[in-house]
């Protein structure tokens, strides 16, 4: 039988330049188990994703802050804290780097993310005064509570879906995805993943980015027959 499937967006999801790769569409419409959309970004996106997918409504965002089994919604943190890093950060002079809709953290309720353009030395002081942590995803720097991780939401998310987590497979590229590889059972990182995901992971494609969730994703289905 086909496991259920954990599977991050950015970098796994996506073509080399950020856009959602086509050909995942099949691959994830197929799959015969639950997929689980797991991702750094906030709520909205996977969800959104997961509905033109036209999948089971089954998410986690914020890097594990927040997640949700059809209409069951758990917030695991609270925005509080990095919120007042974010005031800190911006009373020293720096902004977040996203302009003047913030679009990146308008929907956050468990972290906030600052451009990787930005001073990070300065974040991660104010954070750790705050007893937050900061995770450079690649794509952004999170402030988040030490406590969150994908891994952990999963394992809420694999529950409230009447499974064990290491039932699951989990596909990623970055760090905050390690987490995730680290309870599953089994693991992959596309070619493109920085170093925590490839040392965290099972099994690393040949193959970068969607084609190599492509790749990772025709590999667990071959290992279930």
């Amino acid at each position: 039988m086909v496991p259920p499937l954990a599977v991050d967006i950015d970098g796994t999801l996506t073509d080399g330049a950020g856009a959602i790769d086509p050909q995942i569409f099949d691959v994830l419409q197929a799959w015969a188990s639950p997929v689980v959309v797991a991702t750094g970004k906030a709520f909205p996106y996977p969800v959104a994703l997961a509905h033109f997918l036209a999948i089971e409504r089954a998410v986690i965002a914020e890097n594990g802050g927040v997640s949700l089994v059809g209409d069951d919604l758990v917030v695991h943190g609270d925005r509080a804290g990095a919120q007042r890093v974010a005031d800190a950060y911006r009373d020293e002079g720096y902004d977040l780097g996203w302009g003047g809709v913030d679009l990146t953290n308008r929907w956050r309720e468990t972290e906030v993310a600052v451009s990787r353009d930005r001073p990070v030395d300065p974040l991660r002081r104010l954070a750790e005064a705050e007893g937050l942590e900061v995770v450079d995803t690649g794509y952004a720097y999170h402030v988040k509570d030490t406590d969150i991780s994908k891994g952990r939401a999963l394992r809420s998310v694999a529950e409230r879906l009447g499974y064990d987590v290491t039932d699951f497979a989990a596909i990623g590229d970055s760090k905050n995805d390690a987490h995730m590889f680290e309870e599953v059972g089994t693991s992959y990182a596309v070619a493109n993943a920085d170093e925590h995901a490839l040392a965290a992971a099972d099994h690393v494609t040949d193959a970068s980015y969607a084609d190599g969730f492509v790749e990772a994703a025709e590999a667990v289905i071959e290992r279930a027959e």
